[in-house]
């Protein structure tokens, strides 16, 4: 008998409670939805990458209506490409002078060994669109500095020079420093005083962490993602999104890197950084930096990495390796400048390979492996019907990754 009112009084508390329970939710739940925020469709900064799709092949959303023009009601419809578009660099082996004037019959292209039709071809006459990418820490201050300079004046110098003096007024450039994370200091821009206030703001300024986070830099360079707003634009937002450079189409583009190739603390590995770069089809320049640090005291260094988080040996040699690849398998160049006399030979070298960059496309093999595949581009320079591998060098990256599924 009392264990029967003892249950009767537990199931009237727990509907009491229930009930209860149920007028407290509710009201939570419609402040939950007054207060949720619907998803932004803002314009993202590359407004040149907007409506196009990436030279890789895989599958891109159409845009929202706000970044291709006015809002309207049309229907969302997905377009796909597959064509792979190819940059390439033709140069004589022994005396390395650049060839121009060469014609789509001139290329020939294979894929895993089999040769494709060339369905796209643009000789290099186009104006460029090039991301500065420079390594703007302490780390760099600490590798490259002197009684008469801080060390980031080897970064800031190749910067400066080729802003300067190697921007043409049809060309467009973007600058973007890193340390911890990756800063947009200026969007895509040809206007000299917006590409002097970028030098002044980077000489008159310090780094501010010790961390060089190379692989994310480069992620969000070539793929984009979330970022700091734009310094130059003092934007009330915090933080903005940005297309990335693989997804701008229509004209020239390349990165120029200007690292000493450590990564101290970058949210992906080296391996995801390469894949990256490998289906990004960017050609990336690099200036290696911090060369002349390692030669003066290489031998003197630990093979590895010291307590305080100082590089050693060891990681210095990844580095370069690490340089050396991205260069390679983009279709760029890699330039490890020790001495400040060697940067204009340099930038003239970069500035001469942007200017002279075939655009080839063609059509891949049906295959949605999401592995790399090999690329090989051939060239008969004197249209005699056979391929000059002996004698002339076409530059471009090695591998394209196939979408998956």
């Amino acid at each position: 008998m009392r264990k029967s009112i003892f249950r009767q009084i537990i199931a009237q508390l727990l509907g009491l409670g229930l009930i209860f329970g149920l007028t407290l939710r509710l009201p939570t739940e419609a402040r939950a939805q007054a207060g949720r925020v619907q998803p932004s469709t803002t314009q993202k900064k590359n407004k040149r990458s907007s409506g196009v799709q990436p030279q890789t092949g895989e599958p891109q959303e159409a845009p929202p209506p706000d970044v291709i023009g006015s809002p309207q009601e049309a229907e969302t419809v997905k377009v796909e490409t597959s064509v792979v578009n190819v940059d390439a660099v033709v140069y004589h082996k022994k005396t390395r002078k650049l060839i121009t004037g060469l014609k789509k019959e001139n290329f020939a292209i294979f894929e895993d060994g089999v040769q494709r039709e060339i369905t796209n071809f643009a000789t290099p006459e186009a104006p460029i669109t090039v991301a500065m990418v420079l390594e703007y820490s302490k780390l760099t201050d600490a590798l490259g500095g002197n009684w008469f300079e801080p060390g980031r004046y080897e970064v800031l110098r190749p910067m400066a020079m080729f802003l300067s003096q190697f921007v043409r007024p049809e060309d467009y450039v973007s600058v973007i420093a890193y340390d911890m994370r990756p800063t947009p200091l200026t969007d895509f821009t040809n206007d000299p005083g917006r590409i002097r206030q970028v030098i002044d703001l980077l000489l008159r300024n310090f780094p501010a962490s010790r961390e060089a986070n190379l692989f994310d830099a480069l992620k969000f360079t070539l793929i984009g993602g979330k970022g700091d707003a734009v310094v130059l634009e003092n934007s009330k937002q915090e933080t903005m999104e940005y297309a990335g450079l693989a997804a701008l189409q229509g004209r020239r583009t390349a990165v120029i890197l200007v690292s000493s190739g450590i990564d101290t603390f970058s949210k992906i590995n080296y391996d995801e950084a390469r894949r990256i770069v490998q289906s990004a089809g960017v050609p990336i320049y690099i200036i290696g930096t911090a060369n002349l640090f390692f030669k003066k005291y290489g031998d003197q260094l630990e093979p590895t990495d010291y307590i305080t988080g100082f590089p050693g040996r060891l990681t210095f040699l990844q580095a370069q390796n690490a340089l050396n690849t991205f260069a390679k398998e983009s279709g760029g160049a890699y330039f490890p400048v020790t001495f400040e006399g060697e940067l204009p030979s340099v930038l003239q070298s970069i500035d001469a390979m942007l200017r002279n960059q075939y655009s080839l496309g063609f059509k891949p093999s049906a295959q949605h492996d999401g592995k790399p595949h090999k690329i090989v581009v051939k060239v008969d320079v004197d249209g005699d019907g056979k391929f000059d591998d002996k004698d002339y060098v076409v530059q471009h990256r090695p591998y394209y990754i196939a979408p998956k599924g």
